[in-house]
């Protein structure tokens, strides 16, 4: 009992539940599902249809995601697989709506880690950062496809541990401008991957049953719902990895370090974690 009490006190998940209450945790992920559905479905489909080594492109990125197997797999493939002439059939004003709706995704998730660091909205003239990281990101992605069917057991868990490690360290870092240091933000991306893996076994077991019901009982539209209901699940999971990085680091690691919070200007008045004695000055440069 003394284990386990010394256990919940070093967790501290009151505070973790208020401060998921104050970034309106939910809401958020709500919002990542339906900018993401709108960004990068369109845009992996175009990318799967440009690549020339056809290996299955979004459908197989998102039945791999999702952790489906078999017949449910099968049909999220069938409704996901686009033609091949998807590439000469888009237009000059979907490519524009698609840029738009890519930056204002990326944006918003620039937003979430900026309102967990406790820090100012970036210029607008920093657009440039959202358009990168988008751009990684479809790489990314783009690479966990090929990995599939190239690799598989250990060697594709190292690899695509590594990577996704990789690549959520260096998102929060660019996002943010650098105004974070790198060891500050690898335990939330640390804990971003293992709650995508989490969020994979979910599936696994959840969704996949759940795909062909909604296959039976609603067709295209049930199965639209279930992938929505997984990308509210990855953007949970997402701010949720680095509201954690930034709670280990306010209340574990920043006495160690002997260094102030990496804010670059005061927190909002009547913040909960703004200390007593006044604003937190001065940013951490990564």
């Amino acid at each position: 009992m003394r284990v386990l009490h010394q256990g919940v006190s070093w967790v501290n998940s009151h505070h973790l539940l208020r401060r998921g209450r104050e970034l309106e945790l939910m809401h958020r992920a709500m919002g990542f599902a339906t900018l993401a559905l709108v960004t990068l479905a369109p845009l992996l489909i175009v990318v799967a249809a440009a690549d020339p080594l056809e290996r299955g492109g979004f459908s197989a990125w998102l039945a791999d995601g999702m952790g489906l197997s078999g017949r449910s797999a099968k049909i999220l493939t069938d409704i996901t697989t686009p033609p091949s002439s998807v590439v000469n059939t888009t237009s000059v004003w979907g490519g524009i709506a698609l840029a738009v709706f890519g930056v204002s995704f990326a944006g918003s998730v620039q937003n979430g880690y900026e309102r967990i660091w406790h820090l100012p909205p970036g210029p607008w003239h920093k657009i440039w950062r959202q358009a990168a990281w988008l751009t990684v990101l479809t790489v990314y992605l783009y690479q966990e496809v090929q990995t599939r069917a190239a690799l598989s057991g250990p060697e594709r868990i190292a690899l695509s541990s590594a990577t996704g490690i990789a690549f959520f360290w260096w998102g929060q870092y660019f996002l943010l401008g650098g105004q974070v240091r790198w060891r500050h933000l690898l335990p939330g991306s640390v804990a971003t991957l293992v709650g995508l893996v989490g969020l994979r076994g979910f599936s696994y077991l959840v969704f996949t049953p759940l795909i062909l019901d909604n296959a039976i009982s609603y067709g295209t539209v049930g199965i639209v719902l279930v992938v929505e209901s997984w990308l509210i699940g990855v953007g949970f999971v997402v701010y949720g990895g680095s509201m954690f990085g930034h709670w280990l680091y306010e209340h574990h690691l920043r006495a160690r370090h002997g260094a102030g919070p990496p804010g670059s200007g005061p927190r909002p008045p009547g913040s909960p974690d703004s200390p007593p004695g006044g604003p937190d000055i001065g940013p951490l440069k990564g």
